[in-house]
């Protein structure tokens, strides 16, 4: 995605994170050593299943973008590459929502807000656009917080989104009324690039999905018996992907154009919007019921997840002017799976400790300068009873 403007297209925490921070009910008394330092302390208080899904749905976005140049030239790599868009964004949605139902709007979280979501925006979106005067050879290219760039898209939205949710907990019906939004959305081809506001509302609906969900809605998700149904309806999605390269469809899993954008007439826009919807409800369960419950080795790195996802994208753009698909057979099945594993590699590598702590001050600034001094000690008070909550993840 990273040839154009397209979407990369990752609580109590700051929604800006879909990645690092999963609030937990506190531990039962004995069940966790307090002995240990504060990092251990927090480590042990995290949910290793939020932890798990949030690391494996940010390695396939790398390797979605991995796979764009690959396109044009394999069937298989494209229909992988629908099939994967087809849920991972919509997985880092949902969840992001699901952290997202004790926001109030009170002060604490209002400026947490800003320092998780609005300034890693602001951040993001500069390096981005200095970056790609270098890679795309664009000198001219205007810096405009209005018009998000590559994956600075996915925190625009979530500040929107997360402003929104003391609305979605007063509407009764909150998703049929989010469904209805990104139906209408689909057939307004007058909105603007602004705030990417096409996919902030055709998104909308994954995010007051999340908002209604209970921890017993993810336990169902992992029982055998769905876990076993999993696995042939990713085998008929993958399918119907391949079988629909032909037909371009997977722009419609951008959720960034309306209908009439994509060459479609009009009334395409809402019956694509529920059947998409449908169908990428039915991948993010799939995605969620066989991601593992227990500790594994990469669970830690799910606590870095925004990392990952912000950082990889300098990756993904600097490929072209570095020349890394030039060579042959780099558009074969080997090149394929070399991307593949690079992406995962390097993703991971980005959410590791050391990244973190070199650039957390961008990504999760303290900031307690900018604001009231009793607002800040309330902000600061918020992170010590996020027991477990690392600064950053919707």
């Amino acid at each position: 995605m990273f040839g154009s403007r397209e979407t990369a297209t990752t609580v109590d925490a700051s929604p800006a994170q879909l990645a690092d921070r999963t609030p937990v009910p506190p531990p039962r008394p004995g069940a966790a050593d307090r002995s240990g330092p504060p990092a251990a302390r927090r480590d042990a208080h995290r949910d290793a299943y939020f932890d798990n899904a949030k690391y494996l749905a940010i390695v396939l976005v790398a390797v979605g973008h991995a796979w764009e140049p690959l396109r044009p030239d394999s069937r298989t790599v494209t229909a992988l590459y629908t099939f994967v868009y087809a849920f991972h964004m919509p997985a880092f949605i949902v969840v992001s929502g699901y952290f997202s139902r004790t926001f109030d709007a009170s002060p604490a979280r209002i400026r947490r807000l800003v320092t998780g979501v609005a300034v890693p925006y602001v951040v993001f979106e500069v390096a981005y656009t200095l970056f790609t005067r270098w890679s795309d050879h664009a000198p001219d290219r205007e810096i405009s917080l209005l018009d998000p760039l590559y994956l600075t898209w996915f925190l625009a939205a979530l500040f929107i989104w997360r402003l929104t949710t003391p609305i979605w907990r007063l509407v009764r019906w909150p998703l049929p009324v989010a469904l209805a939004v990104a139906m209408l959305a689909s057939l307004a081809s007058s909105i603007g690039s602004d705030l990417d506001l096409q996919r902030v509302l055709q998104f909308l609906p994954y995010f007051v999905l999340g908002l209604c969900l209970r921890p017993e809605h993810f336990s169902l998700l992992r029982r055998r018996s769905v876990r076993l149904c999993a696995v042939p309806a990713f085998a008929a999605a993958l399918a119907v992907a391949y079988w629909s390269v032909p037909f371009l469809g997977y722009r419609w899993f951008f959720h960034k154009e309306s209908a009439e954008q994509l060459g479609a007439p009009a009334w395409y826009g809402p019956v694509m919007t529920l059947a998409t919807f449908g169908c990428s409800l039915v991948l993010v369960a799939c995605f969620l019921a066989w991601v593992p419950g227990r500790r594994t080795w990469f669970t830690g790195l799910g606590a870095g997840t925004l990392y990952g996802y912000l950082l990889h994208g300098f990756l993904a753009q600097g490929a072209k002017p570095a020349h890394w698909y030039d060579p042959a057979w780099m558009h074969g099945p080997l090149g394929a799976v070399t991307v593949t594993l690079v992406a995962a590699v390097a993703v991971t590598l980005l959410c590791t400790p050391p990244v973190r702590r070199v650039f957390r001050f961008v990504t999760e600034p303290r900031m307690e300068w900018a604001f009231r001094a009793r607002e800040g000690r309330a902000v600061q008070d918020g992170r010590r009873n996020a027991a477990g909550v690392l600064p950053g993840s919707p």
